[in-house]
């Protein structure tokens, strides 16, 4: 049995600041230590429930923030940027029975600890066929059309709240609850580590692979925080405007979905100013 561990950093615990999760930061080199106290809870869990591999896919920035020599030497991780499918590499090579979301968290325009969906700031709303979409959401649908269910998420308490949406049978952890975007009543990094290592070997008789599901067509909309971005994403094929800061535009698949999906948000991030956005 193999699993897969998705490893974002803004719902590990600990941290409520831009600061924790920026590279290069004094903050970020402390809470990148909890970020990989919480990774290594999950994967340590997922062996007492019997998986034979899990693989960690670093989700966070530069996606180069774990400390590899603190983890479980049973595991492999898959650490740097520009991977096909980003957040969820490694599961479209149908070897991985089950996936877990760690250090998730809420999407743009949506209460919850460092909310965002992929760009910290610009992106003021996702939408996936009418529904308000987190990253985990878009991730679900991708997974699920690979067969692979996902079984574990954690993150603060409004992150657990969004999975019942796109993974009602998961186990969840909420490593902090909810004050306010930069603030939050954490937890303990010893006491969620045995809750995330808890949840992760009970998720583990939920790895179990499925039939493809391809719920595409997909209508995905895109609302930045100001007119000019939208404009820019146009340059992307198929993209077109839908508002005056609006986007949206249509996949037959999560997986091109999403990849059509960075492309707008790389060519977003390029078109920003410094004082004016």
């Amino acid at each position: 049995m193999k699993i897969l561990i998705s490893a974002d950093m803004e719902g590990a615990t600990g941290v409520t600041w831009p600061a924790d999760v920026l590279p290069g930061t004094p903050q970020w080199e402390r809470c990148r230590s909890m970020f990989t106290s919480d990774v290594d809870a999950a994967a340590r869990g997922f062996f007492d429930g019997g998986a034979d591999r899990v693989l960690i896919n670093e989700a966070h920035w530069t996606m180069r923030n774990l400390l590899l020599e603190r983890l479980d030497p049973r595991v492999e991780m898959l650490t740097g940027r520009h991977k096909s499918l980003s957040m969820v590499e490694g599961v479209q090579h149908g070897d991985v029975d089950g996936i877990a979301f760690v250090g998730y968290h809420t999407g743009a325009g949506a209460e919850g600890v460092l909310a965002h969906t992929y760009l910290a700031n610009s992106i003021t709303g996702v939408w996936v066929d009418g529904t308000r979409a987190s990253e985990g959401l878009l991730n679900a649908h991708a997974v699920a059309e690979y067969g692979v269910p996902v079984i574990l998420v954690t993150g603060d308490d409004l992150t657990c709240a969004d999975a019942a949406g796109y993974a009602p049978r998961a186990r969840t952890v909420a490593v902090k609850d909810h004050v306010s975007r930069y603030a939050a009543v954490c937890r303990t990094p010893e006491r969620t580590s045995a809750d995330i290592r808890a949840a992760a070997k009970e998720a583990t008789a939920l790895a179990v692979r499925h039939d493809p599901v391809t719920g595409g067509p997909f209508t995905v909309e895109v609302e930045f925080d100001a007119e000019h971005l939208s404009m820019a994403a146009t340059v992307v094929p198929g993209v077109d405007r839908s508002g005056e800061r609006r986007i949206s535009y249509r996949s037959d698949t999560m997986y091109e979905g999403i990849r059509t999906f960075k492309a707008v948000t790389t060519i977003v991030s390029a078109a920003v100013e410094e004082q004016y956005g």
